[in-house]
């Protein structure tokens, strides 16, 4: 019997899927998802749709699922072949808001969910905008009234009601060093998560031990941090991944094992190449005064026709330029050049990776025939400039350039910002390296593309959602819901799969070394 799991804040499910993944012996589930909370739209379709592939065993998706991928059926039709499945799938994804839905109808779906089970796992990571670095430079600090601050309040008040055996908690590296009113928020954390009856008295809550993943001589805040470049992920994430134990369960969870890091280029170069869109021209800006006196910049635009044509004579006279000015050898269009932008399937028969790599079996579906969500953006002109600038000039120097670089360069490749002497964003423009890990894919990739270029000047672009998806670790046959801005904000706000699927082997092996395999002797927690 599979130990329940419920995923609060789940996004598109990211650790749902990586704790769903691992199997026993018998190819059967150790770990079932029994309820996902989420509250954006289409982040919630996605748990939804993802719920309903995992109504069927591991490896036998129905020929209708791949249809609906193919754009051959819709959405619903899928889900009115299999409403048994589509059923269980609803019921477990729920759209609802931690701090807003009421209490009882939270607590009471989730004791439905778990029953009586005392060997179940709770998992998640509360939003995370109000302690990133990135935000508080945005906004001079964190505001102690803002009550995203104090959203991991709602997770333990779950795990102060309902007590589970095990949980993981996910936040952002900014978390160590956020304070409030000079007190640390992290020590917040770890006091209240240790003792969760401090804080909700009412629950006659147990005590948990809260361990690291990465060490288990824990000397600092930092101890906690995952690099997941560590452990397998194609990509420079750190995180503060926290591993909360009930402490009825007396034994020691082992930590993750670090692994030969896994370059970039092995998980993208084997995709088809697709050139980048082309959206419109910027052409000058003008100082508006509101009514209330202040003076904002108002930028005008001239649309662009998108056609192969176009974009060829634009790059290739963009790339020849950059090519002389930098001292490099000029290219001659051939057909080398791509001539699409993409779909959101695109029938592929080649190999989707490479077979011996590490990651080639947990990406790879032999059932799906093609690549999904792999289409690019469209672009400004003048972005179609600095990408190639960007692209040539990392080729040439193994770095890509700062912004005094560019200006060096030509003055005109520096964007319209009032910001852009800064030095705030020094790294406006990255372009990513091949030969090692990604740097951090963030929810900004919604906003645009220009900290994730393709290291592969002739594509001129930035990386697609599935390229974004392989970087987080998501196999190909999942699907995101929503428009092309749902789809990366639900990508770059995920936990990596198989990050996930490697801490659920810690837990499991917790679970071994503890004996609460055994579940029938083990008596229901006399705890609420």
């Amino acid at each position: 019997m599979p130990f329940p799991i419920i995923d609060l804040f789940a996004g598109p499910g990211g650790l749902a899927e990586g704790f769903s993944s691992l199997t026993d012996e018998d190819g059967d589930r150790v770990f079932k998802i029994k309820l996902s909370i989420e509250k954006d739209f289409s982040a919630h379709q996605t748990l939804t749709l993802r719920s309903f592939v995992r109504q069927f065993p591991r490896g036998n998706l129905p020929d209708e699922y791949y249809l609906f991928l193919q754009k051959r059926i819709s959405l619903s039709e899928l889900y009115d072949l299999y409403p048994h499945q589509s059923g269980e799938a609803a019921n477990e994804a729920w759209m609802a808001t931690l701090g807003v839905t009421s209490i009882d109808e939270i607590d009471c779906r989730i004791s439905t969910a778990i029953g009586n089970d005392p060997s179940w796992v709770l998992i998640g990571g509360p939003p995370c905008q109000a302690y990133s670095t990135a935000g508080r430079s945005r906004v001079g600090g964190i505001n102690e009234n803002d009550h995203r601050v104090y959203l991991y309040k709602e997770y333990l008040r779950i795990i102060a009601r309902h007590h589970p055996a095990v949980f993981v908690m996910e936040n952002v590296e900014g978390l160590l060093s956020a304070r409030v009113n000079d007190e640390k928020v992290f020590n917040w954390m770890l006091r209240d998560l240790c003792d969760p009856a401090s804080v909700f008295g009412g629950y006659n809550a147990p005590e948990y031990q809260i361990y690291s993943l990465v060490t288990d001589n824990i000397r600092k805040d930092s101890d906690y941090l995952i690099r997941a470049e560590n452990y397998g992920i194609p990509q420079k994430r750190h995180r503060v991944i926290l591993l909360g134990v009930r402490n009825d369960i007396i034994v020691k969870p082992d930590i993750l094992q670090p692994v030969p890091q896994v370059s970039l280029s092995s998980v993208i170069d084997m995709f088809p190449k697709i050139r980048s869109g082309i959206s419109r021209s910027f052409s000058h800006s003008t100082n508006v005064i509101h009514e209330d006196g202040t003076i904002k910049k108002k930028r005008h635009y001239t649309k662009m026709e998108d056609s192969l044509e176009n974009w060829l004579l634009l790059t290739s006279t963009f790339r020849n330029e950059i090519l002389k000015r930098l001292g490099m050898k000029a290219v001659t269009i051939n057909s080398q050049f791509p001539e699409s932008t993409g779909s959101d399937y695109t029938q592929f028969n080649s190999i989707l990776i490479e077979e011996g790599h590490p990651m080639a079996e947990w990406y790879s579906d032999c059932c799906l025939k093609g690549i999904i969500h792999h289409h690019s953006r469209s672009h400004l002109v003048q972005d179609l400039r600095r990408y190639l600038f960007a692209a040539l000039y990392t080729k040439k120097n193994k770095r890509f350039p700062k912004m005094h670089d560019y200006k060096l360069f030509d003055e005109e490749l520096l964007p319209d910002h009032d910001n852009v002497s800064s030095g705030k964003f020094a790294d406006r423009f990255r372009v990513q390296l091949p030969e090692v890990p990604a740097t951090t894919v963030t929810s900004h990739i919604s906003k645009d593309g220009h900290y994730f270029i393709h290291y592969d000047e002739i594509q001129c672009r930035s990386l697609s959602i599935r390229e974004a998806a392989r970087i987080q670790t998501f196999p190909d046959n999942y699907y995101f819901c929503g428009s092309q801005t749902d789809q990366f904000h639900q990508v770059g706000n995920a936990v990596p799969p198989y990050l996930a699927f490697k801490i659920a082997q810690v837990v499991n092996q917790l679970f071994e070394k503890d004996g609460v395999h055994d579940r029938a002797e083990i008596p229901a927690l006399d705890y609420q």
